[in-house]
């Protein structure tokens, strides 16, 4: 087996490694959320527990675009790993 094959294998196991998982909005760390959204940095994370701290749970997930930097598409890339319960 080539370098080649074995760095793409390892690509591939690191990326299946590293799927966003299923997590509550709601009682979520902001590291957890940032841990497991996509395109969820540390900051945006935090505004999100703000968000929430503020204004209590989210009910729904176009709440998500009140929060600056959030828009559709970070919100369709995540909609599936994202709970209200």
């Amino acid at each position: 087996m080539s370098l080649k094959n074995i760095f793409f294998l390892l690509t591939i196991l690191l990326t299946a490694s590293i799927q966003a998982q299923e997590i509550n909005i709601n009682k979520a760390t902001a590291i957890e959320i940032a841990s497991n959204l996509e395109g969820i940095g540390i900051k945006k994370a935090k505004d999100i527990v703000q968000y929430r701290n503020d204004n209590g749970d989210f009910k729904d997930i176009k709440e998500l675009i009140k929060i600056k930097g959030i828009g559709d598409k970070t919100i369709s890339k995540n909609e599936k790993n994202i709970r209200f319960k």
